[in-house]
């Protein structure tokens, strides 16, 4: 890995002095013997200036081979494609994978989109604008329309002949899909299976009939747990009558997986996916709405203290505790909807609410139990008031139970009534413990005044 990293740096620095120098022949040298990832992470490095004269050292071609693996994510795509002529441009959209040059058309306003659509070749052109058709996040938007389809009552050296045609546009070959005279799919082979077999045999004979395949409309992350599941490179798209329309390649399932997790977590910690270059501005008003939801919910929490109020001044010993009970039952929830929104993503006793509610229970009840034992031991001996432990000891008991339900049913119910349940955030579970916490503290503390009174 260390040689690795040291020869990266060698080449980034050659490049430079290459680029500096304007030496054509010895940058296209250095650079095109650079595997393409570290291509790309050289082009993200290098200034505005720097990457014009790129676009003359290199070909469209040369540069699409690199912004294929260029995360879509990255928000100076528009920036680099305006660095470039227009046909220049258009030609290496023409040779990306069309799923790929379709995520950077997706990003530009319509105007730029129609122009490039306009430059690039017809063929290029039809089938981004087909997959510019689907819905976001989607099998249809995330698939390829670049794979190889062969026919049942071909050969199999007449389908290795195909094969070969398409190799090159293709982007993978290990599955091959067969299909009949009207473009359904019936069957899949593998490359392994062609070269074994005999040339003479047909692909009716030793195609696979049992192809798994995916609807055009899926969400993509169910496309991703069938290739996950499945152990697959590649799944087949098809539309409502079982017609091939492309494939989805593990290659973007991965930025799929990457994906939905950010966003499970981005729910978690309630805000909206930010990338590192968005404006001060712009994250503020991505955050705000769910802010000020919670500071409503908040204001709950501080309007039912304030109800307890001549509680609290009759025994101030109360108000100590307050912050650790309402912490530790928001800790506990929270770690309750770790858990619970990992399980629903991998379909864990999906099928059992009762199990997942008695499970949860006795999980709540044990920690409760547990933490309030710990609790009422400390408090005892500290205040020499084991009345008041006690008191302590039993309501942190009930709001950890209490917590880890709520933690536990609350993305259950969200997925029940169709709402994404990793928007069952953190910071809502831990605000609505406090609330539920305080409520319990304080009807407990009533029934013991007598015991704090001067304390």
């Amino acid at each position: 890995m260390e040689d690795r990293s040291l020869l990266q740096e060698e080449q980034t620095r050659l490049l430079h002095r290459w680029l500096a120098k304007d030496d054509l022949p010895q940058f296209r040298e250095t650079f095109l013997s650079m595997h393409i990832y570290d291509q790309a992470q050289f082009y993200q490095s290098i200034t505005a200036e720097d990457r014009k004269k790129l676009y003359n050292y290199l070909s469209p071609k040369e540069l699409a081979d690199m912004f294929d693996v260029i995360e879509e994510e990255d928000e100076r795509l528009p920036e680099y494609l305006g660095e470039m002529r227009p046909s220049y441009a258009a030609d290496m959209l023409s040779a990306m994978y069309a799923d790929n040059a379709v995520d950077l058309l997706d990003q530009l306003p319509k105007s730029q989109m129609a122009m490039y659509l306009s430059l690039m070749d017809n063929d290029s052109a039809r089938a981004a604008k087909e997959l510019l058709h689907y819905e976001d996040s989607t099998a249809g938007a995330i698939m390829t329309t670049e794979y190889v389809s062969i026919l049942a009552n071909q050969t199999i050296r007449s389908a290795m002949n195909e094969l070969k045609n398409q190799a090159d546009v293709a982007e993978t070959i290990y599955y091959t899909y067969v299909v009949d005279d009207d473009n359904r799919l019936v069957g899949v082979i593998s490359l392994r299976d062609l070269i074994l077999s005999d040339e003479e045999e047909m692909i009716a004979q030793k195609m696979n009939h049992r192809v798994h395949s995916v609807s055009v409309g899926m969400d993509q992350e169910d496309v991703a747990k069938t290739i996950r599941d499945y152990d697959f490179l590649a799944v087949p798209v098809v539309d409502y009558d079982n017609h091939l329309l492309g494939i989805v390649t593990v290659d973007d399932i991965i930025d799929v997986i990457d994906e939905e997790a950010t966003e499970d977590y981005s729910g978690l910690a309630a805000v909206n996916v930010e990338t590192i270059a968005a404006n001060p501005v712009q994250a503020s008003l991505k955050r705000l709405p769910w802010l000020i939801t919670l500071l409503f919910l908040g204001m709950s929490t501080a309007t039912m203290i304030s109800h307890y109020e001549a509680l609290v001044s009759e025994a101030s010993i109360l108000a100590v505790f307050i912050s650790l009970i309402t912490g530790t039952a928001g800790n506990a929830g929270t770690q309750s909807l770790a858990v619970a929104v990992r399980r629903l993503a991998i379909k864990e006793d999906s099928n059992s609410f009762f199990k997942t509610f008695f499970g949860e229970l006795v999980t709540g009840l044990v920690t409760g139990l547990v933490t309030g034992g710990t609790i009422f031991l400390i408090v005892g001996l500290w205040k020499q008031n084991f009345i008041l432990g006690f008191v302590i000891g039993t309501a942190m008991f009930f709001a950890i139970t209490v917590a880890n339900l709520a933690g536990s049913l609350i993305p259950i119910l969200m997925e029940k009534l169709g709402f994404d349940p990793a928007v069952a955030s953190g910071p809502f579970i831990t605000t609505l413990s406090d609330l539920t916490s305080v409520l319990i503290y304080f009807n407990i503390a009533s029934l013991f005044m007598s015991h704090f009174i001067g304390t």
